[in-house]
């Protein structure tokens, strides 16, 4: 089930171009770029019931409506040229989300070549309302990710917040999503994009499902348990590949390509795996790794400067990483919004600021 915002012009907004009103973020970034980061199936009987909160009216904040972004002469209307953006949306996370659409639109060339595709638990009149009035001229669509099509194939993880269900919904874009999308980028919701989106958009898949920036540095043996690799047949899974780590929240999809190769069952089946063995801790990454790890096309780090939350137990502060930059985010436990609502946040967190839309109380009464 999908609903539907016209892409209906502000009324109150004040129109701005993309290339100006950019937000002041040069210096800080130069700064921050001085200290680089310190480092059905027949097992269905085996359920795991995930208690989803229904959110109240107390739980969806307010915002501030953000400026209308329009296009300009040397962009195309034509629907080739539209970017179809994925994100999910709930209560927890919708101010990040706020700030993550602001930022795309800030920095797109053509920002009504946008086109949203929200994901959400509750389809909850507030939450769509909350979009309605914070983004007036947006174009986009909002689905419900039923919790049932998970449920059963959750397993516990490291950190409780992998274990909700929307965080698997992004393996099933090729059947929630229309069959005339045929591409999109999936996007977490605690992210900042300071580039042109369009240039992700972009990206020659050649004959690769997905396309994101790997870590080939990384140690991936860590993201599988020993009981994994100890496997003889479980270890043999990526012979004849080259397999890297990659985030998952950070994606341009050949949806497709998803279908046609039935990807959606395949993870399915590691999710299956992993509730009798046990093979690997993070939640919805693993099973996606384990499809995919050394076949996807790698693009440039710029894409996903992640880790800014910190690591998944303490969320500790976290510097950036050497090079350019067009997304920032913050995967981890630690997420801009609280830890500057708590008066704690660390130095990265300033860079998100800038795009946060929260209408406090305070700040309404001094209006």
């Amino acid at each position: 089930m999908a609903f539907c915002n016209k892409n209906v012009p502000s009324s109150s907004s004040s129109s701005s171009s993309s290339s100006s009103n950019h937000f002041p973020m040069l210096g800080l970034l130069s700064l921050l770029l001085l200290h680089p980061t310190t480092t059905s199936s027949p097992f269905a009987s085996a359920i795991r019931v995930v208690t989803i909160q229904k959110p109240t009216s107390d739980d969806i904040p307010s915002f501030r409506e953000a400026p209308a972004f329009r296009n300009g002469d040397s962009c195309s209307s034509r629907n080739i040229d539209k970017i179809q953006i994925v994100m999910p949306v709930d209560a927890n996370y919708i101010r990040g989300t706020m700030a993550a659409v602001l930022s795309i639109l800030q920095h797109s060339t053509c920002p009504e070549n946008a086109s949203f595709h929200f994901l959400s638990i509750h389809l909850e009149p507030e939450i769509i309302s909350l979009i309605n009035s914070t983004f007036p001229y947006l174009n986009y669509k909002i689905y419900h990710f039923h919790p049932n099509r998970v449920r059963g194939m959750i397993s516990k993880s490291i950190r409780q917040a992998l274990d909700q269900p929307l965080n698997y919904a992004r393996i099933y874009l090729s059947d929630i999503l229309p069959t005339d999308v045929h591409r999109v980028i999936y996007l977490d919701s605690d992210i900042i994009v300071v580039d042109d989106i369009a240039k992700l958009w972009r990206v020659d898949l050649e004959d690769k499902i997905l396309a994101a920036p790997e870590y080939c540095h990384a140690n991936f043996t860590t993201y599988f348990t020993d009981t994994f690799w100890s496997d003889v047949n479980l270890a043999k899974t990526f012979e004849g590949r080259r397999p890297c780590y990659f985030n998952t929240g950070v994606m341009v999809m050949d949806l497709d390509g998803w279908r046609k190769g039935g990807y959606t069952q395949k993870i399915e089946e590691w999710m299956v795996i992993q509730k009798h063995k046990r093979i690997y801790q993070l939640g919805s990454l693993p099973p996606v790794l384990l499809v995919f790890a050394g076949n996807i096309k790698a693009v440039d780090h710029r894409w996903n400067q992640h880790g800014l939350g910190g690591d998944n137990f303490e969320g500790k502060c976290r510097g950036l990483h050497p090079g350019p930059i067009s997304l920032l985010h913050w995967s981890g436990k630690g997420k801009p919004w609280l830890r500057l609502d708590a008066r704690k946040p660390c130095t990265i967190d300033h860079l998100w600021a800038p795009y946060d839309l929260y209408r406090s109380s305070r700040v309404a009464l001094e209006e």
